[in-house]
């Protein structure tokens, strides 16, 4: 699978031209370093947040949580890029057009919100298409993945439910998720949401 992101940053917004990493906070230059530090302290923030979960208010929360993640490392958490991104060819959302995106997320999230709880299909199509939006977004410079990973378990996690899209012991989750977002996909991000939530309130009710 490929990993090939290009961004537009003539201006060295986020990177030092010398090195070509992504500023930190902690002056680090070496890109073994940067990932190592980088893992470990979202990790730690990651762990915050499972034991102290926010409610989702809306788009704003996505910010919210990338800054949850991210502020021991980058300056510029929880804020949205200034450059633009494409990954294989595929340009991600025009920052010009960022405040339409947020509405049209918004609407999708209050739409999620009143879907009862006991509709697990519907929750897990709006959970998709909410999914699918936001990693078209790609607000972020770095660490778009995990904010939006983590947003989506909290979004479930107000209607009750459990959904891991990336579990230490189940690889195969993580492709599919993966697969589903670069295709933008809504049906595989809906089945494979569906299976995890069905699966895990399966083992819930000792099933």
């Amino acid at each position: 699978m490929s990993n090939s992101y290009k961004y537009i940053d003539p201006d060295y917004t986020y990177t030092d031209p010398k090195t070509g990493l992504l500023r930190n906070l902690q002056d680090i230059t070496d890109p073994e370093v940067l990932l190592f530090v980088e893992s470990g302290a979202v990790t730690k923030r990651l762990q915050e947040l499972y034991e102290r979960p926010i409610k989702i208010k809306g788009i704003d929360s996505l910010f919210e949580i990338h800054k949850q993640l991210f502020q021991d490392i980058y300056i510029w958490a929880g804020k949205k890029r200034v450059v633009e991104i494409n990954k294989d060819g595929k340009q991600f959302f025009p920052t010009s057009h960022f405040d339409n995106a947020f509405r049209y997320i918004d609407h999708l999230i209050a739409e999620y919100k009143k879907i009862p709880k006991d509709n697990k299909k519907l929750l897990a199509e709006k959970l998709a298409e909410v999914l699918d939006n936001v990693n078209f977004l790609h607000p972020f410079r770095e660490g778009n993945g995990r904010t939006q990973r983590e947003f989506l378990r909290l979004l479930a996690l107000e209607k009750g439910l459990s959904l891991n899209l990336n579990p230490p012991d189940n690889k195969s989750v993580y492709e599919r998720y993966m697969n589903g977002t670069i295709e933008s996909n809504v049906n595989t991000l809906t089945e494979l949401i569906l299976e995890l939530i069905d699966t895990n309130e399966k083992k819930k009710n000792g099933a």
